[in-house]
């Protein structure tokens, strides 16, 4: 159940038993007042019929039930009453950059050799790569391919997370990722930090390479930003929401990818261990969204509040999130959280009716309008009324449908409108 579910439950579970009470004393008023029998105990099951809390039932569920109905028409899942709740109240969404932000389909940009030839660095950087699942080794290999280089089996393969790779080739031992694995191997000279410097301002993503005691080349790689990301970063800014980029790229490639799509904010040079200490810090701040799509950021998507994983990232990454963006697009986290607002303000307006109907009613049923108009309810009446109650809860639901679609953006509920 969805936490205001439970709200709703603990009221019902005081509400009925007032509702009793008043009844008998409603029938035992009339008694005193030396109505007969008959009219007493109409006046008290009145009281009983209308004040049937139906409508506090049906506020909650129905309003959940379409709400999830919605969403998976438009290509988000909820995978629970409280993620669709919890989604509209978030203050901070943190995003990945590398498949989310961007489109996670890097190529090649630039080969600088140093102190190997072209091929030698690409033949070493194949052999490293074709063990590692990682959307830059992909772009590694497919430029490789291009140029028909290949390498021998690698004798032994190790993943550094969030550092690069190891390995043993041909006899030698060989490592190709950022700075920080060189450096833990070997100091480059103010030469190469130079060319990593200038790739990295470009918006490259550098990968250097090398064996023991010397520094083969750099590899650059890139990726492209979706061509929607900027407008759903606008979009959650324009809803009071505060997007952080987290990555593990380095903080020149993540502040020009920041920048071109208006994100202020950014956390770079993040181990994937560091994602989820990351959103620790976050949740100080507010109600946290973790937007992501890889391996790496299953921790952090547990971590978050809300997580939300787009549907073409890995399995852990689905397995951990609460919310599912099937049409990877990250204009749907705008569109799932107006959704969850749209649900939450459907609920609250069900439960205030509901409350106001009763409000109203039990004194109508109990009589109390007799003695001042001769207004009088029947049973039957009663009965009617409080139908209608249930009715006007169900057909408030059509709420939800309008107003997502008129605030989302408009390709996510184009089909409502």
């Amino acid at each position: 159940k969805a936490p205001i579910a439970r709200i709703a439950d603990k009221v019902s579970g005081v509400f009925v038993p007032i509702v009793l009470l008043i009844a008998v004393v409603t029938f035992s008023i009339w008694m005193i007042l030396d109505k007969d029998i008959g009219f007493a105990l109409t006046k008290g099951v009145c009281v009983l019929v209308i004040s049937c809390p139906c409508a506090l039932g049906l506020a909650t569920p129905v309003a959940i039930m379409v709400g999830n109905g919605v969403g998976a028409r438009n290509g988000i899942l909820f995978k629970n009453a409280t993620a669709l709740e919890q989604a509209g109240k978030i203050k901070i969404a943190a995003i990945d950059k590398t498949g989310t932000i961007t489109e996670g389909n890097p190529s090649v940009t630039d080969i600088i050799p140093i102190s190997a030839e072209k091929n030698e660095l690409l033949e070493i950087a194949h052999a490293l790569e074709q063990n590692s699942e990682h959307p830059f080794a992909k772009a590694i290999l497919a430029e490789c391919e291009l140029k028909n280089i290949s390498s021998e089996k690698i004798d032994f393969f190790e993943n550094l997370p969030g550092a690069g790779v190891k390995g043993t080739y041909k006899n030698v031992n060989v490592f190709g990722g950022n700075i920080r694995l060189i450096e833990s191997q070997m100091k480059p000279d103010e030469k190469v930090k130079e060319s990593l410097d200038k790739l990295s301002k470009e918006g490259k993503t550098p990968l250097m390479f090398a064996k023991e005691g010397e520094i083969l080349g750099i590899i650059a790689v890139a990726d492209v930003v979706k061509a929607d990301s900027k407008d759903a970063i606008t979009k959650l800014k324009q809803m009071g929401i505060k997007p952080v980029m987290i990555t593990g790229d380095n903080i020149n490639t993540a502040t020009v990818i920041a920048r071109q799509v208006g994100i202020e904010n950014v956390i770079a040079d993040v181990l994937p261990d560091g994602k989820e200490q990351t959103i620790r810090e976050l949740k100080k701040a507010g109600i946290v969204m973790m937007v992501g799509d890889g391996i790496n950021d299953a921790p952090a998507l547990t971590s978050a509040d809300i997580g939300t994983a787009l549907g073409a990232g890995t399995d852990i990454a689905i397995d951990s999130a609460d919310i599912i963006l099937t049409k990877n697009s990250l204009s749907d986290v705008a569109s799932a959280i107006l959704l969850s607002r749209a649900v939450l303000r459907n609920i609250k307006e069900n439960l205030f009716w509901a409350f106001c109907y009763n409000v109203i009613g039990i004194p109508l049923a109990a009589g109390l309008w007799i003695p001042f108009t001769g207004w009088e309810l029947s049973p039957m009446f009663g009965a009617a009324a409080m139908s209608l109650s249930s009715f006007c809860v169900i057909t408030n639901e059509e709420a939800i449908n309008t107003e997502a679609a008129k605030k989302a953006p408009a390709r996510a509920f184009k089909a409502l409108r």
